[in-house]
C-alpha cells in the first residue's frame, strides 16, 4: 500500500470510530487522563497541519490561527496550548467545524503527497500516521471510559467483541538464561524509544504462555487480594485505600455475580476470558498473591514468539527508561517520548483497541502505575 493510500486509510479509520457516538458523546471528559473524542479528532488532524503542512507545503495557510493553542498536547517547543483538564470545556470549536477542518487538512495534505516524494516528508508522514494510530486506539478506550461511566451504560456497538480468544493453555515456557538482543532493527517504522538495539543479559526465567483470567483474578478478590496489604506495593496500597478499589475497572457485584460493562453492552464476566482494565499495581499484587511475578520488559519480548500476544497490553515489571544510545530527535519532535520517561511502567503487546499492523514485539508503551483505562493484562512469571 502506498504511503498516501496509508494516510487515506488511518485517517478514514478515526472518524469511523466515533460513527456510533452521539453528538453530545464528543465533549464529554470524566477525568484528565480521558480526552474528549472532538478533541482527539482535532489533535490529530493539528499534527498534521503543524507538522508537515506549515514546514513542506508552500503558502499553506492555517485553518484556524488559535487551533493550535486549542490542540497542542504537550508540545512546549510549539507555544501554550490549553490544559489537559480543560479539554473537555471546549464547546466550541463544534463538531461541524472539526470535520470541516479535518476535510481541510486532508485535502491539502493528499495534494502535498501526490507531488512531494522527498524521504525527509515520507519518514515524518510515517510517523504520523502513527501517532493517529496511537490515538485512535487512546479514542476507543476514551469512549469506553466516558459510556462506562454513563448511568445509563449506554453500548457503543453491540457486536464488538473486546475479546478474540479465550485462554486455555496454563502452562510455561522455559527461558534460558544468556544474552538477548532487545530492540528495534531493520526496515519499516519504529518509535525512537524502540532504539538503540542492544544486548541485556537474563537470567532462567519460565513465562506463562496464557493470560491471567477473570477467574484467576475473581478467586484472588475471594481471597481478600484487596484487603491484605502485604501482596501491595506501599503506594499501591495508598492508592486502593484511598479509591475504595476492590475489583477492576468497570466490573459490578450484583444478585451474587460479577458484572461488566462492555463496549457491546452490560454483561456477566465470563472466567475464561483474560482481566483486563486493572492497574500495574493490582497486576503486581495480583502477582505476588500467586507467589509469582510479573516478567521484565526484556523478559517479556526475548520469550514473545513462544506464546500468543496482542489482545491485551502486558503489565510489565520495568520503569519506563531510555535504551542505551537512544537520541531524541531535533524540535518539537524530539518531545513525543523522552520527556516521559520517568514514573511510568512499560507495557508490552497490543491490544482489541489497537489498530491492524501498528504494533510489534518491540513496541513499548508505558503509563503510570495507578492507570487501567486501557485494554491490559496480567502474564506471569514463576519467581
Amino acid at each position: 500500500m502506498s504511503l498516501l493510500d496509508q494516510f487515506i486509510k488511518t485517517r478514514n479509520h478515526s472518524v469511523a470510530i466515533c460513527a456510533p457516538l452521539k453528538l453530545e458523546d464528543y465533549v464529554v471528559q470524566p477525568v484528565v487522563d480521558v480526552s474528549p473524542p472532538k478533541w482527539h479528532l482535532a489533535h490529530i488532524t493539528w499534527f498534521w497541519e503543524e507538522f508537515v503542512l506549515a514546514k513542506y507545503s508552500d503558502g499553506y495557510k492555517r485553518f484556524h490561527p488559535r487551533y493550535a493553542f486549542l490542540f497542542n498536547s504537550y508540545y512546549n517547543g510549539i507555544g501554550d496550548r490549553v490544559l489537559r483538564l480543560h479539554r473537555g470545556n471546549m464547546s466550541r470549536p463544534s463538531v461541524e467545524e472539526i470535520l470541516e477542518y479535518r476535510k481541510y487538512v486532508d485535502e491539502h495534505m493528499i495534494n502535498l503527497l501526490s507531488v512531494n516524494t522527498s524521504v525527509e516528508l515520507h519518514e515524518l508522514v510515517a510517523l504520523g500516521i502513527n501517532h493517529e494510530q496511537q490515538h485512535q486506539e487512546l479514542l476507543l478506550t476514551d469512549i469506553k471510559y466516558i459510556l462506562g461511566h454513563n448511568p445509563l451504560f449506554p453500548l457503543y456497538k453491540d457486536d464488538f467483541q473486546e475479546t478474540v480468544k479465550k485462554e486455555t493453555d496454563y502452562s510455561f515456557v522455559s527461558m534460558e538464561g544468556g544474552n538477548y538482543s532487545i530492540g528495534f532493527s531493520g526496515e519499516g517504522f519504529s518509535f525512537d524509544n524502540e532504539s538503540a538495539k542492544h544486548e541485556v543479559r537474563l537470567q532462567p526465567f519460565s513465562i506463562r504462555k496464557s493470560l491471567v483470567t477473570n477467574g484467576e483474578y475473581i478467586e484472588f478478590i475471594k481471597d481478600g487480594g484487596y484487603t491484605h496489604h502485604d501482596y501491595w506495593h506501599s503506594d499501591a496500597w495508598a492508592w486502593i485505600t484511598e479509591n475504595q478499589i476492590e475489583a477492576p475497572l468497570y466490573w459490578y457485584m450484583q444478585d451474587g455475580s460479577w458484572n461488566r460493562y462492555a463496549l457491546s453492552g452490560f454483561e456477566k464476566v465470563n472466567i475464561e476470558e483474560p482481566v483486563t482494565h486493572i492497574s500495574f499495581y493490582e497486576a503486581a499484587a495480583f502477582a505476588e498473591w500467586k507467589n509469582m511475578r510479573l516478567p521484565t520488559e526484556f523478559e517479556w519480548e526475548a520469550a514473545s514468539n513462544q506464546f500468543e500476544w496482542g489482545t491485551r497490553w502486558e503489565h510489565t515489571n520495568s520503569a519506563y527508561l531510555p535504551y542505551p544510545g537512544f537520541q531524541k530527535a531535533e524540535g518539537a519532535i524530539g518531545e513525543y517520548n523522552g520527556k516521559f520517561m520517568i514514573n511510568q511502567m512499560v507495557l508490552r503487546g497490543g491490544s482489541v483497541a489497537t489498530p491492524e499492523g501498528h504494533t510489534r514485539n518491540t513496541y513499548r508503551n508505558f503509563f503510570h502505575p495507578q492507570l487501567r483505562w486501557q485494554f491490559n493484562g496480567i502474564r506471569l512469571c514463576k519467581k
